[in-house]
C-alpha cells in the first residue's frame, strides 16, 4: 500500500512536468497522510487541471462516508469494484510526488521507515482515480485514491505493495477519457526495478504532526536497527524480606 509520500518539487516545476494551466503556490509537504488535501492532475473540458481533493475516495454513489478509509485501489482489481470501477473509467488523474514511505517489519520492535525516491532524484507521478461526492446537507467534496500493484524487486524486501508509478509518456494515455480498458490497464503495472532507491529513515515519520525536511535524511542500518529495537524491559526489585537481616 502507499500511506505516506512527499512533495518537495517547486510549484513551477511541477506545472512544467504535468502541463496544467493553474498556476498553485503551496509549500513542500514531507509526510503527507490520509484525509489531507493532496494536489491530482485531471482533465477538464478538454484541458489538464491542477486541484486540491481529499485523500481518501468516497464512490459517488456513497450514502454515507465509509468507515474504511480508501486511499488505494488495487490495480488487479479496480476495474470490477464497485468502489472504484466508476472512478476508474470516468475520473482517472495523476498525483504528483517526490517520494512516498514504507514500513519493513523487523524481528523486535515498532517496523523500519523506508523513504522511496526515483534513483535520478526527480519527480514521479502515480496514477489515481477520483470521484465527486455529496454530502446529506448538499456540500460537495472531491476525493482521490493512489492505484497500487505487486511491489518489484526493489521494494519486495519492504513491502508486498507499491504505487503505480506512471512514465511521463503515459501521462496523456491515462488521462484521455477515450483510452480503452485494456490499454489502461496495462499500464498498472510495477516501476522497473532500476528506477527507485530506497533508504531507511527516522521513525519520526511515524507521527502525522512531524513535517519537516528531517523527515527524509537517510540514516545508516545500524542507527536503524538501534532506533527500532527496544530496550529490554527492567526488571523490578524484589521487595525486601523482613524475616531475614541485611548483612550489609
Amino acid at each position: 500500500m502507499c500511506g505516506r509520500f512527499i512533495i518537495t518539487t517547486p510549484p513551477q516545476a511541477m506545472r512544467d512536468l504535468f502541463a496544467f494551466r493553474e498556476q498553485p503556490n503551496f509549500p513542500p509537504r514531507y509526510n503527507v497522510a490520509p484525509t489531507q488535501p493532496v494536489p491530482i492532475v485531471r482533465m477538464n473540458a478538454g484541458f489538464r487541471e491542477f486541484a486540491l481533493v481529499r485523500w481518501g475516495l468516497i464512490p459517488s454513489w456513497s450514502k454515507e462516508m465509509p468507515q474504511t478509509l480508501l486511499i488505494n485501489a488495487r490495480a488487479e482489481t479496480i476495474a470490477e469494484k464497485p468502489s472504484f470501477r466508476g472512478a476508474f473509467r470516468h475520473h482517472r488523474c495523476l498525483m504528483p510526488a517526490d517520494g512516498f514511505y514504507e514500513w519493513r517489519a523487523t524481528p523486535k520492535g515498532p517496523k523500519q521507515p523506508f523513504l522511496i525516491r526515483r534513483r535520478d532524484g526527480g519527480p514521479m507521478a502515480f496514477t489515481a482515480i477520483w470521484d465527486n461526492w455529496m454530502t446529506k446537507d448538499g456540500s460537495e467534496i472531491d476525493t482521490a485514491a493512489i492505484v497500487t500493484t505487486e511491489a518489484n524487486a526493489t521494494l519486495a524486501p519492504i513491502h508486498h505493495r507499491m504505487p503505480v508509478i506512471l512514465d511521463e509518456k503515459d501521462f496523456a494515455l491515462w488521462l484521455d477519457p477515450s483510452t480503452p480498458e485494456k490499454e489502461l490497464l496495462a499500464l498498472l503495472r510495477p516501476a522497473p526495478d532500476d528506477l527507485l532507491i530506497a533508504e531507511p529513515v527516522s521513525t519520526a515519520v511515524n507521527r502525522v504532526a512531524n513535517d519537516d525536511a528531517s523527515l527524509i535524511a537517510a540514516i545508516d542500518e545500524q542507527t536503524a536497527a538501534a532506533l527500532t529495537t527496544p530496550e529490554p524491559p527492567r526488571r523490578k526489585p524484589k521487595p525486601a524480606d523482613d524475616r531475614q537481616t541485611d548483612l550489609f
